[in-house]
């Protein structure tokens, strides 16, 4: 399996493509903005043989979701998200003008995702955890096979994610994290929504938020 970093739009959120052999790939937090960096993901994927066939989202707050209608349109892909976490798809546009930036409505749920929930394609599976506290819905994708968890905005490097938006509350993330990622084993890799990858092991040790 190939796990592919790609940064995007003025919030720097990370847009992770996770393909196996099969040639199929599933993009998560699609975050590219402008008009080049949708051309930039596209070009990414053609000269890697890709084809994406599954939308993830581990929150749908607007920087995770900016590209959302751009593979609609050229691919006919539909997010899979928590549902806890429709209420962001409802302010994302009014979100985006506090930010001075611009985002047209989008595209709605194509499948709702819940705990223990397994995702397929080609020979991967990824397996859902609800990891709420940063949002209502937030979500985290593991893959076991691979040793590796995309955190969304839950968990960084060193950090956690911010409660102080609609959904947010901090005793909620703390028990999210320390109940569903910390349980990991120690050396299961992080991929987190913004910044630098980590581990579970380093984390536990070394944020000063969980020790």
């Amino acid at each position: 399996m190939n796990i592919y970093k790609l940064v995007f739009s003025p919030i720097e959120v990370n847009t992770y493509i996770v393909a196996d052999d099969s040639g199929e790939c599933a993009i998560i937090d699609c975050g590219c903005y402008s008009p080049e960096e949708f051309e930039r993901l596209k070009t990414f994927l053609a000269e890697k043989n890709l084809r994406p066939v599954i939308l993830l989202n581990t929150h749908l707050h607007l920087d995770h979701i900016f590209g959302n209608h751009f593979l609609k349109e050229e691919y006919g892909l539909l997010t899979r998200a928590s549902q806890l976490d429709e209420y962001n798809l409802k302010s994302a546009v009014s979100h985006a003008m506090m930010f001075g930036l611009s985002l047209e409505e989008p595209p709605a749920i194509g499948h709702y995702l819940e705990e223990g929930d397994k995702i397929v394609f080609g020979s991967s599976e990824l397996e859902t955890l609800l990891v709420p506290g940063h949002t209502s819905g937030s979500l985290a994708f593991f893959i076991r096979k691979e040793n590796c968890i995309f955190t969304g905005d839950a968990l960084f490097s060193g950090s956690i994610g911010r409660t102080d938006l609609p959904g947010g509350d901090y005793e909620t993330l703390i028990t999210s994290i320390r109940s569903k990622l910390l349980v990991l084993n120690e050396d299961v890799v992080v991929y987190p929504g913004h910044g630098t990858s980590t581990t579970i092991g380093k984390e536990k040790s070394t944020n000063s938020f969980l020790i």
